[in-house]
């Protein structure tokens, strides 16, 4: 079974940094896409980078250098590091994996299993 559970998640003052972990269970996640969406509130969720089994990365126009994705494959665990966090930033951050194979890692369309989501609050 598929699990995914995000950890990290918190209030920040503007200018802060912060990491996401996301810790996968169930079957082995060396084979499968992952990334990191997030939702504000009254907004779609937005795919923020994914990564592919080899370790390609495609990240989102917005993102301007302040966030890295990285995973650890050994303990099925994904992170985001956030830097300079801003008020923009305000959303629910979900990780998702996909075992089929695909291009688009940062679409939110291509991503079967989801996790429950992180809140990250930022004030100003």
């Amino acid at each position: 079974q598929v699990q995914l559970k995000e950890y990290g998640g918190g209030s920040m003052q503007t200018g802060g940094s912060l990491i996401l972990s996301c810790v996968a269970s169930g079957p082995p996640y060396s084979s499968a896409s992952m990334g990191w969406f997030r939702q504000a509130p009254g907004k779609e969720r937005e795919g923020v980078v994914g990564i592919d089994v080899d370790g390609k990365t495609k990240y989102a126009d917005f993102v301007a250098g302040r966030f890295t994705i990285s995973r650890d494959k050994d303990r099925n665990t994904l992170y985001l590091q956030i830097n300079n966090l801003q008020p923009e930033d305000t959303a629910m951050y979900y990780c998702a994996a996909e075992f089929r194979p695909c291009t688009a890692v940062a679409s939110v369309y291509v991503y079967s299993y989801w996790g429950q989501g992180t809140q990250v609050t930022v004030s100003s």
